[in-house]
């Protein structure tokens, strides 16, 4: 894929998951941020259907979502993605960049939107700050797609596995909050929105003016308009 393609690929998901995003606040946050009737189901189900177990998983897979482990991730995704010192350094700032900035523009959303969260009685683990969107959705869910673009840029024909495990860590990670009862189920649609916006937007300023990502394999063509996301032929 070239550079351009990949710029206006990211470009177009970005503004369709900013509009989605859009929407779905305007659903969620208005009326004060009253619950939606999928948002009740789901809390009612999840408060019924806690045996020890899961909930212990649930909790120890919902503190993977936040603190140092997502920067640590994304140190990791820095050096799958980089073949040389310089552009491991270049893929660490972009990463961290990404992720700095997208958790700082997912609280002011937050702060605006003051949604509030679920019944305190229902909660299974600790939570701070407003509902909307959930900051574990959008911090994995971040971190998680940066993963799978550097495993793309590293093995573009293979490693299905390792991107789909790394996809279901974030999803996992999203759902554990409304499953905990800390978060209404659209708070973790709104993380996952908010995540994909902020990552294509991310992606699409890379493709466009950071020649320094092109993450291409030693013995491709120096060429800076040739991506690294898809077979070679």
């Amino acid at each position: 894929m070239r550079r351009r393609e990949a710029a206006e690929l990211a470009g177009s998901v970005s503004l369709g998951a900013w509009a989605a995003f859009a929407v779905l606040a305007a659903v969620a946050v208005g009326g004060r941020g009253a619950p939606l009737e999928l948002d009740r189901d789901v809390l009612v189900w999840a408060v019924g259907h806690r045996p020890s177990a899961v909930l212990a998983l649930a909790r120890g897979v919902t503190a993977t979502g936040t603190g140092a482990l997502p920067y640590a991730l994304v140190a990791v995704a820095a050096l799958i993605a980089g073949r040389t010192p310089q552009r491991r350094l270049a893929a660490a700032a972009f990463g961290l960049a990404c992720l700095g900035g997208g958790q700082a523009v997912r609280y002011a959303v937050m702060e605006l939107a003051h949604r509030p969260r679920p019944p305190l009685v229902d909660w299974a683990t600790h939570a701070s700050g407003w509902a909307f969107p959930s900051g574990h959705s959008t911090t994995s869910a971040l971190t998680a797609g940066l993963l799978i673009v550097a495993v793309c840029l590293r093995a573009p024909g293979g490693a299905t596995a390792l991107r789909l495990l790394i996809g279901c860590w974030g999803a996992m990670v999203g759902l554990s909050r409304a499953y905990l009862g800390v978060h209404w189920f659209t708070d973790v649609a709104g993380g996952w929105l908010f995540a994909t916006a902020w990552l294509s937007a991310c992606l699409w300023a890379a493709a466009r003016w950071l020649p320094g990502l092109s993450f291409t394999a030693p013995d491709a063509s120096s060429n800076t308009e040739e991506g690294s996301c898809a077979p070679r032929s």
